[in-house]
């Protein structure tokens, strides 16, 4: 490593989260502020909300049902045509 190019590396940087859960790591920067820690981040204090697959299935198919009974229901472009030109 060239000499007197790299950052002055503190063993002991204090860090600190909104949610007020403070910790030492090592870093380049005496203290750090951070919005989110994993303290209460929601993936790790479980209150992460998971997303229900099969309802999300179900209502796709329901969807598509009702799209397909409206295509049925509806004439095609030529017949609407030729019908209004009479």
């Amino acid at each position: 490593m060239k000499p007197n190019i790299h950052p002055q590396f503190h063993l002991t940087a204090k860090v600190t989260c909104a949610c007020g859960n403070s910790f030492t790591t090592g870093s380049t920067q005496k203290e750090l502020h951070t919005e989110v820690c994993s303290a209460c981040h929601p993936f790790y204090t479980g209150k992460q909300k998971l997303l229900d697959t099969a309802g999300s299935i179900d209502k796709f198919k329901k969807r598509a049902a009702a799209a397909v009974s409206i295509k049925a229901s509806v004439k095609p472009k030529k017949e609407r045509k030729a019908r209004t030109k009479k």
